[in-house]
């Protein structure tokens, strides 16, 4: 039956367009295969038994540059370059976007320019140089992204060169929508949800708009950062719409607007079927991956898996979730280790009054329980004061030993205040 509003002629183009797209992304598919094997599919054993499903991680984090970016790179590099003219290629990036355009740079022999942010960290730079060798320039300029990205544009106008956009041109689409055919023909069968992370929504649009057609059945989910939420904005509102701020923790994904192309395959679906992921509860999940599987995922890498939580009873279902990166510098692990404490409620910071006088020490250490660990403890001894301030962090193993605390600190008669979720201290303090 035809859809509601289309004449049977517009159905029948918009049909055409489908199956061109699904003919184009087993060329693109097949064109891969130069570069890489398929990514696993593997079944997860620690969240099935979770859940109660049968979850499935399709291992984007295992592709050469640990990450989907060069799909779309790479397909939309491979149209453009020839045996007389390998090209010149620019994109702006501060992460999986220029490894991917580096790694095809090389792969094809084209130049490449990748712009990039000056407070970009070493790691992701030195890999970009890696992936690229004497193929890509990088060019430091800007502190912000959009600094960045105008510089580029102005480059690559000025050179007469390709922009490669990180996921708002088709090409980059079609290669990105390779995820999709690669997880039906692993599985052997239509899964019955997959669970896809949402940035600037090419692997989002493409994976959907290629099991539209092949597996119609199959429902689906996105997952946003909390503070990144451009899905779920665009949806409610009709249209892409730049969010007035966004935080920048879960970088792979922290987009203040949805592409404008991606939007237009992901129009069709509800908000309700995007959910936000809180930064600081990603954070637990990377760890419980990187704990329980040896799995280490960036925090772009483990929304989908995320906000299995949020997606109320799984049991029986088949579950694909896309795990779309892994490029975490571990350096960040004491920060992610800490937000995930925050989230999870075992740990906490206090401002604590402490009155100055001989054995007032004693008696704050004497109302910890036995699981309660003392993580920060700041004190200066100020003169002609009747009390002084202390910066105090403290851990412990489960939520209700903090609740216990505060109780007897109250009974104590000590003054304090809990600024574990004060942004604007919590950051200056510690």
């Amino acid at each position: 039956m035809p859809r509601l509003g289309l004449c049977p002629a517009q159905n029948l183009g918009m049909a055409e367009a489908m199956e061109n797209f699904v003919a184009s992304v087993q060329q693109a598919e097949a064109a891969l295969r130069d570069l890489f094997e398929p990514t696993p599919l593997q079944r997860n054993d620690h969240l099935s038994a979770k859940y109660g499903a049968d979850i499935w991680l399709k291992r984007e984090d295992l592709t050469p540059v640990r990450s989907y970016k060069l799909r779309g790179a790479f397909n939309a590099m491979r149209k453009l370059v020839g045996p007389d003219a390998p090209g010149h290629f620019v994109c702006a990036s501060a992460g999986n976007h220029a490894q991917g355009v580096a790694y095809a740079c090389r792969h094809f022999g084209a130049k490449g320019t990748i712009f990039m942010p000056v407070t970009t960290p070493q790691q992701k730079i030195q890999k970009t140089r890696v992936f690229g060798g004497d193929a890509v320039e990088i060019v430091l300029t800007g502190d912000y992204f959009d600094q960045t990205l105008a510089a580029a544009q102005a480059f690559c106008a000025d050179q007469g060169a390709s922009f490669l956009s990180p996921f708002d041109a088709p090409d980059v689409i079609e290669g990105q929508a390779t995820v999709g055919l690669e997880m039906l023909d692993q599985m052997g069968c239509a899964p019955d949800l997959v669970v896809l992370p949402v940035g600037g929504g090419g692997l989002a649009s493409g994976v959907t708009r290629y099991l539209r057609q092949l597996a119609p059945d199959t429902e689906f989910a996105f997952a946003e950062p909390r503070g990144g939420a451009s899905l779920q904005a665009a949806l409610q509102t009709g249209a892409p719409i730049a969010l007035p701020a966004v935080d920048s923790f879960v970088d792979g994904a922290a987009v203040a607007r949805i592409g404008a192309l991606p939007f237009e395959h992901l129009s069709r679906f509800s908000p309700d079927q995007v959910h936000l992921a809180p930064e600081d509860r990603i954070c637990g999940t990377m760890l419980e991956l990187l704990n329980a599987e040896g799995i280490v995922l960036e925090p772009a890498g483990a929304l989908a898996l995320d906000v299995l939580a949020d997606l109320g009873d799984l049991s029986g279902k088949s579950v694909v979730c896309v795990c779309s990166g892994g490029n975490f510098d571990f350096e960040r692990l004491p920060e992610v280790k800490e937000r995930a404490q925050r989230y999870a409620g075992v740990k906490k910071y206090f401002v604590l009054r402490m009155p100055q006088r001989p054995g007032a020490l004693r008696d704050f250490l004497e109302l910890l329980g036995p699981d309660d660990d003392v993580a920060r403890f700041e004190y200066l001894k100020k003169s002609a004061r009747n009390f002084g301030s202390i910066l105090l962090g403290i851990e412990t193993s489960d939520p209700a030993n903090l609740d216990t605390l505060v109780k007897r600190l109250d009974q104590a008669g000590f003054a304090y205040r809990d600024i574990t979720n004060d942004e604007i201290l919590a950051e200056l303090l510690v």
